[in-house]
Order: C-alpha cells, then sequence, then structure tokens
C-alpha cells in the first residue's frame, strides 16, 4: 500500500512536471517527488532567479548575434532548455500565444526579444500590469500599428485586438467601446519612430542587428477628452482602461479558459470560443472565482489550478505543442545545457518545430497558433516521432547516457520485462502508460530478454536494447501528450 501510494505521488509529480514546465528527468523526478505535491507546486511557482549562463557571458563573444532572425529563437530555446526555472519560460510561452507577435512585420527582432523578456518578467504578476507593459511594449505598439494611433487620426488595431483577443473575446463589447479604447491609448508610441525606420529600410545597422525601439508617451498627440468605455465615463488614459477591462467578468472567463487550455486540457480554438460550452464549465467558473479573488495574480491563480482535482485528474489530455515537445525532449536528453554544442547547433534544431508546426517567434496571425488536435496530421506526426526518436536513441548525449546508467543500476539481464519496461518509463518521465501500450512494450522487451539467449555480460541490459526500449516509448502516443 505504501509503494502505491509513493508510486502515485510519483505520477502526480510527473504530470505537475509536464504542465508547469517542459516535463522531468528522472533525477528532477527523484528530487519533486522528495517533497509534498503542495511544496512541489511552490517550487515550480517560486521566483527564483534562472540558474544558467549569465547573458553578458554568452553576449561577450557573440554580440546581439540573438536579434538576426533565426538567432533569436535560438537564444530563446536555449534559454527554455537550460533553465531550472522551467515556470518562468513556460509561462512566456504562454503569454507568446495569446498576445502572438512575429518577426516578419517587425523586423526588429531584439525587441522582440525585450518582449519575451517581459512575458517571462511579468507573466505570473497581475494580469492588469502585464496589459500595462504589452501596450508600452515597442514590438506590440508596431505589430498592431499604435504607432500610427494619432489624436487627430485614431487607428483601431490595437483597440480592438486587446479587447478581442487579449482580455474579453468576441460578444462583450461594442464597436463604439472599441474606438473610445482606441482614443485612450493615442500618444502611447515608438520614439524616434520615423528614424528607426528609415535606418532598418537601409540596413545601414547591420552586420549586429538593428537598433531596439524604446516606448514613448507624447502628451501632444493624445486624446483627453471625456470617453465612454464599456458603461463608465472619464477622461480616460490606456491605464484608466486596462483597470476597467481587468475587472470585468468577461475577461475572467476569458483568461480563464486560456488558462484551461494551455494548463488542464484541450479546448477547441479560440475563434469558436463565443459559439461553444467551455470543456468543463465548473473547472472555468473555479478559475474564474480564483482571478477575482487572487486581485488577478496569474501566480495565484495557477496556484489554485495546480492544486485542484480537474487539474490532477487531466493528465494526458493535452497534445504536447511542437515547442514542448522539442523542449522537453532536448531538456532529458541534455543537449545544449550550455550556449554551443551538436554538429548543427541548436539553430538547426530548432527549426524542427517549425517543421512540425510552430515556428517559435513567428506565429502565423495576431490569433496565434490553434492548438490540440490541430498539432497533429500525417506530416507532422512523422516528424515529430523521428525527432524523438533520434535524439532519444543516441547514446552520446550526456542525459541519455545518465538515463542508461541509472537504468542498469538498478536492472539487470535477468529482471522481469515488467520492470525493465516501468524503469524505462520512469527514465522519460512519463510514470504512467495505457495498458495497451504497456503490454506491447512489455511484450517486445521480454521477446528481447529470450533472443538474447545469455549474450549479455556483467549483469547488465545491452545498451542497444535499452535505447530501443527509450525510442519505443518515445513513440508512444502518450509522449506526444501531457
Amino acid at each position: 500500500m505504501e509503494w502505491q501510494m509513493e508510486q502515485n505521488h510519483r505520477e502526480l509529480i510527473a504530470h505537475l512536471s509536464r504542465r508547469a514546465g517542459f516535463g522531468a528527468t528522472s533525477s528532477e523526478l527523484d528530487f519533486y517527488a522528495s517533497l509534498s505535491y503542495e511544496d512541489a507546486v511552490e517550487e515550480f511557482l517560486s521566483s527564483k532567479v534562472a540558474n544558467s549562463i549569465p547573458d553578458d557571458l554568452i553576449f561577450r563573444r557573440h554580440v546581439d548575434l540573438h536579434t538576426m532572425q533565426g538567432h533569436n529563437a535560438a537564444y530563446w530555446a536555449y534559454r527554455l532548455i537550460s533553465t531550472d526555472a522551467p515556470l518562468k519560460e513556460k509561462i512566456a510561452l504562454f503569454w507568446h500565444g495569446i498576445f502572438a507577435t512575429a518577426e516578419l512585420k517587425l523586423n526588429n527582432l531584439g525587441s522582440l526579444n525585450n518582449q519575451v523578456e517581459m512575458f517571462s518578467r511579468c507573466g505570473l504578476g497581475k494580469f492588469d500590469d502585464l496589459l500595462e507593459e504589452l501596450s508600452m511594449d515597442p514590438a506590440m505598439l508596431v505589430w498592431l500599428d499604435n504607432h500610427d494611433n494619432h489624436k487627430d487620426s485614431i487607428n483601431e488595431n490595437y483597440g480592438r485586438e486587446i479587447l478581442e483577443l487579449f482580455s474579453m473575446g468576441v460578444g462583450n463589447y461594442t464597436e463604439e467601446d472599441i474606438k473610445e479604447c482606441a482614443k485612450a491609448f493615442t500618444g502611447w508610441t515608438v520614439k524616434n519612430g520615423e528614424y528607426m525606420s528609415t535606418m532598418g529600410f537601409k540596413d545601414s545597422i547591420w552586420p549586429y542587428g538593428r537598433i531596439q525601439w524604446h516606448y514613448e508617451f507624447r502628451e501632444e498627440d493624445h486624446d483627453d477628452g471625456e470617453k465612454t468605455f464599456l458603461g463608465e465615463k472619464g477622461r480616460f488614459d490606456g491605464r484608466d482602461i486596462i483597470e476597467i477591462i481587468a475587472k470585468q467578468d468577461a475577461t475572467a472567463r476569458f483568461i480563464s479558459r486560456h488558462i484551461y487550455n494551455y494548463f488542464v486540457a484541450d479546448e477547441v480554438p479560440v475563434p469558436q470560443w463565443s459559439e461553444t460550452d467551455p470543456r468543463d464549465p465548473k473547472a472555468i467558473d473555479f478559475i474564474a472565482e480564483s482571478y477575482h479573488k487572487n486581485n488577478h495574480s496569474i501566480k495565484a491563480i495557477l496556484r489554485d489550478v495546480f492544486n485542484s482535482d480537474f487539474f490532477k485528474n487531466s493528465a494526458f489530455l493535452r497534445v504536447k505543442s511542437p515547442v514542448e515537445l522539442v523542449i522537453g525532449t532536448l531538456r532529458k536528453t541534455g543537449e545544449y545545457q550550455t550556449p554551443v554544442g551538436g554538429e548543427t547547433g541548436i539553430f538547426t534544431v530548432m527549426e524542427e518545430s517549425g517543421f512540425m508546426g510552430q515556428k517559435l517567434l513567428d506565429p502565423p496571425s495576431v490569433e496565434g497558433w490553434h492548438t490540440g488536435e490541430e498539432w497533429i496530421s500525417s506530416g507532422s506526426l512523422v516528424e515529430r516521432v523521428n525527432f524523438v526518436t533520434s535524439h532519444l536513441g543516441d547514446d552520446t548525449h550526456p542525459g541519455v547516457k545518465e538515463m542508461i546508467s541509472k537504468l542498469n543500476s538498478i536492472t539487470d539481464k535477468d529482471s522481469d520485462p515488467n520492470s525493465f519496461v516501468e524503469a524505462c518509463i520512469d527514465a522519460l518521465g512519463l510514470n504512467k502508460i495505457g495498458e495497451d501500450t504497456r503490454i506491447e512494450l512489455v511484450n517486445v522487451a521480454r521477446e528481447a530478454r529470450e533472443n538474447r539467449n545469455g549474450e549479455a555480460k556483467a549483469g547488465k541490459i545491452p545498451q542497444e536494447v535499452i535505447i530501443h526500449m527509450f525510442k519505443l516509448i518515445g513513440s508512444c502516443k502518450e509522449y506526444q501528450l501531457c
């Protein structure tokens, strides 16, 4: 009974690690499982600074290389892989999917990097504060044309999207609200934008990247007249608008559904939300109540979610996004724990997630990516399985070596096939797998043991058998889910 309780605890911790991070190695699971579940949640939610190589040491030899097209995605990928504060990067990825900003229109990748840094820094804070930071973010100001939003000639693009896609959702505001919102954000712009645009057009600041944009408020270009927004009247500016938006129940429910979709279970794509009921209405009610109760604190909301029964019972109800799949696999194999490594480098490796349908920092539209089952197609599934098996099957990677060594310390050539499969599943951080899948894996392990005919020496299971099992588990549907 005690063993079963420990196993159930480890399975629950593994589930938490896949949602609050990118999955855990067996060693990381040992650490988290030594804590109570509640303490493990707090460990993920902690505001500790990631213990990775400081950026200034990297940039000393690679000045602004991370601002070049493609390299910026590789720079973020390195942080995703090497961080020991995974939720800070996971939450940045969460907001990147909602406040979707792409590199092609911007042509200023340093500013896009700064936006991601802001998501990581502010993403677990108060939603009001995050919206304010977003509204002053130069990449967003250019992406949604607020730098062209003037007192005498408003541009409604940002005013529309902050309501439709970033906070409240379709059907909870009027066209007049959009206009009034746009007026409130006039004067929120990019400093010296005309000069910066000309410099970028002439490409006169290569090869080290473009000068990054900076926010500026131009009081003379701001409409400070009276406005009526969502039923309230006043001489509102952008901060007032954000305060009104953040307290709406529609906002609480919209953000709750995003949190449920990303951390709990797949929902239908966002465009269908206005006409499709939530997968679990009671869970959405719970999260929305937490939003109001905790004064819009994302960290506090996630604490409530991670400790809820509906979260604990949601294992394998989400399809991993391509980035989650790639990053989770590379963290297990121990690759790219330093900025340089591998034959092709992290730049090429991160192109793999693009082949699967999700290129970091390049969402297909302001709507972001459609998630869930839409990640899977006949072509993308082949890419996903090939990527996983090629990396889990390479015993030159330090993480794979460590897993093999640990397996050899707890199993031997005479191990029961069931025990061997369980150990391999645990090593890859799954801990729980479907019964049909388990039976097939055990049959393979049993056949491999029977075919060895006493060839294994020193009591060890042959390395090729372990590698083969890793690749089979990586090909299972459970590995594609989280």
